[in-house]
């Protein structure tokens, strides 16, 4: 009798086909999890947007609330009501244009600047993300479950907010 070196063909289809079924499991709760993590970030973002836009009000009173790009400015960084310094400016351009984490972020003025929609809307709603997040000047967030990009205010005072 000759001594068996190594595994045999259908040993290794086994090993793989177990792993396969591990994958098949694992992929999907995965895939779930980041997007709950983009979800979670996305909505810290718009927390910072409403911090700055309420500073923003209070420094530059007679201007109202800002655009995106105004919260954010040049480094170094001279505060003014074009480039109030209140954000990073990776988020004052919404990452370059190609928002952060699967998320687009925006600011859309109303009312002679003395109304505000900020929105985190998915990229590709379904593998960024599931859900759309806004907050209007009352610095509520509120949650979309449809993930579409609607930056109307009066639409986004109307939402659940985000807990509910």
């Amino acid at each position: 009798m000759r001594e068996q070196k190594g595994f045999s063909l259908i040993e290794l289809l086994i090993v793989v086909a177990i792993i396969l079924i591990i994958a098949s499991i694992a992929i999907p709760n995965l895939m779930r999890a980041r997007m709950a993590a983009y979800e979670t970030a996305a909505a810290q973002q718009l927390r910072t947007i409403n911090t700055a836009e309420i500073s923003y009000s209070m420094a530059y009173s007679g201007v109202g609330y800002g655009s995106l790009a105004a919260m954010g400015g040049a480094v170094p960084c001279a505060p003014s009501p074009a480039t109030a310094c209140l954000i990073d400016n990776s988020l004052a351009s919404n990452y370059n244009g190609k928002g952060k984490n699967g998320y687009n972020f925006t600011i859309t003025l109303g009312n002679n600047n003395a109304q505000y929609t900020a929105t985190a809307y998915p990229i590709s709603v379904g593998s960024s993300g599931s859900n759309s997040f806004c907050s209007i000047e009352d610095a509520v967030i509120r949650k979309d479950a449809s993930g579409a990009n609607d930056s109307v205010h009066d639409t986004c005072g109307a939402l659940p907010a985000l807990g509910n």
